[in-house]
């Protein structure tokens, strides 16, 4: 339902007049004015109809089919991985805290040191008795030395003959730690080239998909234009066939003919009908099949008839000596076949020796740090490093056996396509002249007919004749379109495939 200018304005005049009244502050009044201009969107249900080119199908599908999005994903995914290891070679720097409780007993024995002390003491008293030995009488010198010594001795012997000492701590230690690599063997200058080359592998990755997409496109959407002109031909030939038949049976009313040649020409209605029946069946499993691929919008006509190239731009030789250069496949494969150089560079990267810088610096009072050099080689880890070198150079060694593989497979089918482009530009200008053939035939068949000088099936068989022409032709044209879409595939420019749909000296099936 659709409101009328004039009354939204009168329903908004009166909606501010409320609002003034109720002194509603300005912001609600604009939230008010966009609730109605909701409601009115909510009553207004107009029905949408578009027509729909080639160019603008493509252009929606490139954009908006799943698998576009998909790689789309993938690539800034790829881009952000290699963005990631730009920094591999650069000091790796870690703030590290530890804490840590610390509890040990230890049995220490003291015979050696008790022994030590008793010898220290004794020698001790002994030096300084020996200082009074002339006025000390002798009868009473060497009894008190030998007493001191004695008491020392049952003093030390007091002492347990080893000792339990338990250490404990409670610790919190934060510290900065460096860490650089010196010499890698070449494994990380390897590992950011291998990073790029997926990076830029992605992209041809998505401008493939995007190819495909197209080419996806053109089937579906020349299929419903082939669709539709099966249908024109067959819906005019049973058309035609039911004027024939009622032409008949007025015929065999007047006695003019007999009522067998009237059957005739009712048996060749109903295979006409029948035939309708079919195309139409088709023209709608075409119609699903591309109103799917536009993710569910239907338009109601296609603009971009069926059309044929009656002269051909580039040479043979001239495709098949520039494709390697423009094939998104061939150079994704060359990409591949990179990929695979960086990988034995790492995998010799692996045998070498490693060389590291580091140091760390307690964060803590007692300040403390330390710096160094780690050299490390590695032995022995179970994995035959020789082997993984050689495994990863018969990989590289297949990557180009399947580039070259690929290539052949390419130029088949650009031969094959490119032949199959020109053999159907050759029929187009034959069947239009067999259509002015055909249509002129039909003529004089039908006149003579009139006249009683023809059977009903001539005229059956040059009505059938015009509309097979017709078919075939439509039919000829989308042979022309899949071979040009198949031979612009192979050589890597099918993008430039709608600007074929304009090309001059074009015939159109319309």
């Amino acid at each position: 339902m659709n409101i009328p200018f004039g009354l939204q304005t009168d329903m908004t005049n009166k909606l501010k007049e409320r609002l003034h009244m109720n002194r509603l502050s300005l912001t609600t009044l604009r939230s008010a004015q966009f609730a109605l201009f909701l409601t009115t969107l909510c009553f207004v249900s107009p029905t949408f109809s578009y027509e729909l080119s080639y160019s603008d199908a493509e252009l929606y599908i490139v954009e908006n089919a799943y698998s576009t999005q998909a790689n789309e994903a993938l690539q800034q995914a790829s881009q952000l991985q290699s963005e990631a290891v730009k920094g591999l070679g650069l000091p790796r720097i870690d703030l590290n805290v530890r804490a840590y409780k610390f509890h040990s007993e230890v049995d220490v024995p003291l015979d050696k040191f008790k022994n030590n002390l008793e010898q220290t003491l004794s020698q001790g008293v002994n030096d300084k008795l020996s200082g009074f030995q002339g006025s000390i009488p002798s009868g009473v010198y060497d009894p008190l030395q030998q007493g001191l010594n004695q008491t020392i001795h049952s003093g030390i012997g007091l002492f347990p003959d080893s000792a339990n000492v338990v250490l404990e701590d409670d610790v919190v230690k934060p510290t900065v730690s460096i860490l650089m690599p010196l010499y890698t063997g070449g494994l990380i200058s390897s590992s950011k080239e291998m990073a790029n080359i997926k990076a830029q592998r992605s992209q041809l990755d998505s401008k493939q998909q995007q190819d495909i997409v197209r080419y996806e496109m053109i089937q579906s959407y020349f299929n419903v234009q082939l669709q539709q002109q099966l249908v024109y031909a067959s819906r005019f030939n049973y058309n035609t066939m039911q004027k024939h038949y009622d032409n008949a049976l007025k015929m065999e009313k007047q006695g003019v003919i007999s009522k067998g040649q009237r059957m005739q020409f009712e048996v060749a209605r109903n295979n006409a009908a029948r035939a309708l029946q079919n195309a139409q069946s088709n023209l709608q499993a075409s119609q699903f099949s591309l109103k799917n691929l536009l993710h569910k919008q239907e338009p109601d006509r296609l603009s971009t008839p069926l059309f044929v190239n009656m002269q051909t731009d580039q040479p043979l030789n001239q495709l098949l000596a520039s494709y390697p250069e423009t094939s998104n496949l061939v150079r994704k494969m060359q990409m591949n076949t990179k990929l695979a150089e960086q990988n034995v560079k790492a995998q010799n990267a692996a045998k070498k020796p490693n060389l590291f810088a580091f140091g760390e610096y307690s964060l803590d009072d007692k300040q403390d740090w330390i710096i160094g050099v780690v050299a490390k080689y590695n032995i022995f880890d179970g994995v035959n490093k020789n082997k993984n070198a050689q495994a990863a150079e018969l990989q590289r060694y297949a990557s180009e056996l399947m580039t070259a593989r690929t290539k052949q497979e390419i130029e088949n089918i650009i031969y094959k396509s490119y032949n199959e482009m020109t053999s159907a530009q050759q029929s187009q200008s034959l069947l239009r002249q067999n259509m002015q053939a055909a249509e002129e035939n039909l003529r004089i068949q039908e006149l003579s007919f009139k006249e009683d000088m023809g059977t009903a099936n001539q005229v059956i068989d040059a009505q059938n004749a015009l509309t097979g022409l017709k078919t075939e032709m439509a039919i000829n044209a989308y042979k022309y379109i899949i071979s040009l879409a198949t031979l612009l595939q192979g050589h890597g420019s099918i993008s430039q495939f709608k600007n074929y749909i304009h090309h001059p000296n074009t015939d159109y099936i319309r």
